[in-house]
Order: structure tokens, then sequence, then C-alpha cells
């Protein structure tokens, strides 16, 4: 069957998203952050509409657009009919859907579904601006909702998507600042069965040379605030010494404030996910869902 004669639209999915405890979604999403800069949010309903791209006796690509009050958000997901394990994939700045065709045949292949988050602000087909701590405390100061939050909600949100749909362990998944995003959603939505971070890190909790709500603020954003809170469910942090973005010291960093259980993997290559980190997942994966019916 070619890729032309499988497109079509499904119907839309409803999606409840209640973080922090919360057992009825607001109309609109919501947070807190206390004193020690640990965020609390509760994500609003939205609903997810489906286009298969392509499928065949391996795995099925399709595009899932997230609808969410702040605007949408555009995934791909590749999967195989029933995989062992899921990755919701938040990827670094500048990582486009096309660099990771492969992957995903790799991963479903293997048995394990791969949804790629295209992030607000990443420069492809979901709007939004890059990273900027400046314009997110702008809107943190009005009491509206920052972009990096709204950009969790969109990964928790992923998560149960996927999870209801599979009935598997869902991980959240990171490259570089996408590494940050999934070390909080995973910190925070205990749902998620771990976290692998690669080629990133924390910002070292720089948020403490300030007060009040900036300090508040920018530790709600530190991977180094929540690493931590993770388990006890498994952190893997990937670096590898080659990379020229973020040091291999400052990945350490992050790994070592994470609690057990915790790896840290040196990798062949330099900045991002690659060949040598799929194989390592997969490899590891084997051994924990090698009999997963």
């Amino acid at each position: 069957m070619t890729v032309r004669t499988m497109l079509f639209a499904s119907c839309f999915l409803l999606v409840c998203v209640c973080l922090a405890g919360c057992t009825n979604a607001p109309a609109k999403p919501s947070y807190s952050v206390d004193n020690n800069g640990i965020l609390s949010l509760t994500c609003a309903p939205v609903t997810a509409s489906e286009e298969v791209l392509f499928s065949n006796a391996t795995y099925t690509k399709s595009k899932i657009v997230i609808h969410t009050q702040t605007g949408d958000v555009v995934t791909y997901l590749g999967a195989p009919v029933k995989p062992k394990a899921v990755i919701v994939y938040a990827p670094g700045a500048g990582e486009k859907v096309t660099g990771h065709d492969e992957r995903m045949v790799k991963y479903a292949s293997a048995g394990y579904a791969f949804l790629f988050v295209d992030i607000r602000g990443n420069g492809a087909e979901t709007k939004g601006y890059p990273f900027n701590p400046q314009a997110d405390f702008a809107l943190f100061e009005k009491g509206e909702l920052p972009q990096f939050y709204a950009t969790l909600c969109d990964l928790s949100t992923a998560r149960m998507l996927l999870a209801d749909r599979f009935d598997a362990p869902v991980f959240a998944v990171g490259s570089s600042n996408g590494g940050r995003y999934a070390a909080i959603v995973a910190a925070i939505d205990m749902e998620f069965a771990g976290y692998i971070g690669i080629s990133t890190s924390g910002f070292g909790m720089a948020g403490d040379q300030y007060t009040g709500d900036a300090r508040r603020f920018l530790l709600s954003e530190d991977p180094d605030n929540y690493i931590g809170r993770i388990s006890p469910h498994t952190v893997w942090i990937f670096h590898s010494k080659s990379d020229s973005i973020i040091p291999f010291d400052d990945g350490r960093k992050l790994y070592e404030r994470a609690q057990d259980p915790r790896t840290f993997t040196e990798f062949y290559g330099g900045h991002g996910i690659n060949s040598d980190v799929d194989d390592r997942i997969i490899a590891q994966w084997a051994q924990i869902y090698g009999n997963r019916r």
C-alpha cells in the first residue's frame, strides 16, 4: 500500500491531563511555584487530531496535532502495533522531524514507539518563540502561563495520550534544551516511567543569585532543581566528551544531582542524539522489556 493511499484524517481524541494530584482539570491551565522554585502545574483538557502518513508491517507513522487553548502543537508518532515502551521525545533547538525518520523505524523494529514533539518556538510547525526566560518571566509576573510551562503541559498531554493508546510505560526523553523540558516534566508528572537526557544540563541553580519572584521563576525552569525528584523512576544521562555546545562536566553535574536508580553513559559523537545513543537504549530495554507481550 502506498503512502498516498494511506493518507486520511482520524476522528478527534479527547485527552484530559491533570498534574499535581488534581482530579478535575480546569478550563484553563493553572500553576503555582513554591518558595523553593518547584512548579505545580495543572493542564487543561485538549483535543487531538491524527493523520496517518505511512503504514506497513513494521510500523505506522502518523501526524498528531494537539489542539490546546494556547495553540496547536504538532507531533509525529512512529509505532509498531503493540509497543513494549514509548518515548515522548523533546528535541533540541532547531531539530526537525525529518532527521528522525530512520530513528522511528529503528525503534519500531525493536518494539518501541517514538513520538517527536515539535516544541513551541523551535522554528518548525508549532508556533511560539525560542527558549526565552525573559519573555516567560514577563508572563509569570502577570500571572499568565509562560511558554516553558505550556510546553511541559504538551509533553504531559502526549504522555497520557500514548499511555491510554498503548498500555505501555512512557519515558520522557530529550536532547540538548529538550532534555531540560523532559527532566522537569518527568519530575512533576510522576506517571512518566523515567527520564533519559542526552547532551543536556541544568543551569547550576543560578536562580539562587536572585530574590523574590525572579528567584522562584528561574529555579522553576532549572532541571538541577528537579532531577532529584524523579526517583524512584529511572534517570539515564548521556553525554559526549566531544560536545562543543553543552560541556561534558555540566551533564555530569546534572547526573550527580539525581537520585538512584540513575546511570551516566558517555557516548560516541558530538552534541545530541545519535545512533550510538539509540543502540544503547534499545540494548538496555531489550533486557527489561524483551519478554513483554
